[in-house]
């Protein structure tokens, strides 16, 4: 087929507008900001409430959607790094200090005052991250401890921790592997299945206790998995992570996975027992080490690391790389098209997504 020279041109404008739509107008407006500051937990709880927590027993807080954020330390703990968060509304929020002694806050006041829920003073004891299924039963992972994962589980809202029972984990530890520490978000849960990604020399997927090898970059002290997101529909997961010491390079830097589910006739409920993940092949990679991952919906996703800040339109098989300045964690905002990202300096950003 031929083509005159105005159509050869009109298409090269549209392919261009069609590309400017779906990630060249889409930019990042840093909305707080704070020297010295790294951020790595956050959790939107709702529309209007953002908690945000980090180094130097800090905490920031925003009541209206992100407009305005509210800075604090908490008192008595000023000097130690609060990774990871999780929050239920404006006035209820938990965080976890990672190293020895490790303890685990809780406010019922919006942050006024703290009170402890979990202290544990053994000398090897790093908390990685918080993750609630509900608003009663949560988890917090932790590195191994007498080669085993260090888990803990709470259901009455974070007021008691239990450590887990050995008998939990179905698959033994490799030497060299453990969880990362990078954005509390190497934990999540779908139809029955409860999931961990561990790193290190060897990287895996613990889906109810059991490992499964991933085909992500390991074999080194800072490589492997960070992060789990699962989709709005359940189905899909995706699994970030790579180097973090080279944090260009992009080559096993992403896993995606997809539930597929066995229904028998007799069968009503879906649950772990008649269903299983596979890898899926169809995916691309985003540019160089990402440390957190997350769905605004079945097929946009935004990814986060030191290396940048990625989208995707098409569900993983293709991204664009929307800025090179470093975020360590994303979460979307509920309610709308939209996530915010933070991580160094106390940089909290946030970004509309326009398009689907």
């Amino acid at each position: 087929m031929r083509f005159s020279k105005f159509s050869i041109v009109l298409f090269l404008l549209i392919s261009i507008f069609a590309k400017a739509q779906n990630s060249d107008n889409i930019s990042i407006i840093v909305r707080t900001q704070k020297n010295g500051i790294s951020i790595r937990g956050l959790s939107l709880p709702n529309e209007k409430t953002i908690w945000a927590s980090g180094s130097k027993g800090s905490i920031a807080f925003s009541n209206d959607g992100g407009e305005n954020f509210i800075w604090k330390q908490i008192k008595g703990y000023e000097n130690r790094d609060f990774r990871s968060i999780y929050a239920w509304n404006v006035k209820e929020a938990i965080v976890a200090a990672i190293e020895a002694p490790a303890v685990v806050l809780k406010t019922v006041d919006g942050g006024e005052s703290w009170y402890k829920v979990y202290e544990n003073k053994d000398s090897l004891m790093f908390l990685d991250a918080i993750h609630f299924k509900d608003e009663q039963n949560g988890s917090i992972v932790g590195d191994p401890i007498n080669n085993q994962l260090f888990l803990l589980n709470t259901f009455d809202k974070g007021e008691h921790w239990q450590t887990i029972n050995s008998d939990y984990f179905k698959s033994d530890l490799k030497d060299g592997e453990a969880c990362f520490a990078s954005s509390s978000s190497n934990m999540g849960h779908s139809f029955g299945y409860d999931f961990i990604v561990t790193g290190g020399n060897t990287s895996r997927l613990w889906i109810n206790g059991m490992a499964k090898n991933l085909p992500i970059i390991q074999g080194g002290k800072t490589t492997g998995a960070n992060s789990i997101a699962i989709s709005p529909s359940g189905s899909n997961m995706l699994i970030v992570g790579g180097d973090f010491t080279h944090k260009e390079q992009s080559e096993n830097n992403i896993v995606s996975l997809q539930l597929y589910i066995q229904i028998k006739a007799s069968q009503k409920n879906i649950n772990a027992s008649n269903s299983y993940w596979k890898i899926k092949k169809q995916i691309g990679n985003p540019h160089g080490f990402k440390s957190s991952v997350c769905f605004i919906s079945n097929k946009l996703i935004i990814t986060t690391g030191t290396s940048g800040v990625d989208i995707s339109n098409n569900a993983g098989k293709k991204w664009d790389l929307i800025s090179t300045e470093s975020f360590h964690v994303v979460q979307k905002q509920p309610g709308k098209k939209a996530a915010f990202i933070a991580g160094a300096n106390g940089r909290i950003g946030y970004i509309v997504f326009s398009n689907p």
